[in-house]
């Protein structure tokens, strides 16, 4: 398992469009992702339940890869948050 931390850059936080970024990318790989914000946690595959975790510019983010490969998984996540968030 691995776990990292990101800081919500964008001025909007987590909204449609890059929610849909990261549920795809999510899907996409084999790994287990979720991603967490304080005591709620949510798959990141799932675009209306990251949308719902209501991130806002500044908020700190834990995302948990299981599983597949966890080390390409984590190079995926990560470039996808640092490209649009």
């Amino acid at each position: 398992m691995k776990t990292f931390t990101y800081t919500i850059k964008d001025e909007l936080g987590i909204h449609a469009r890059p929610a849909g970024l990261l549920a795809k990318t999510a899907k996409a790989l084999d790994s287990e992702i979720t991603i967490s914000k304080g005591e709620k946690t949510v798959g990141a595959a799932k675009l209306m339940a990251l949308m719902g975790l209501g991130v806002k510019c500044g908020d700190k983010i834990t995302v948990t890869i299981n599983g597949g490969n966890e080390d390409a998984s984590e190079r995926a996540m990560r470039e996808v948050l640092e490209d649009n968030l």
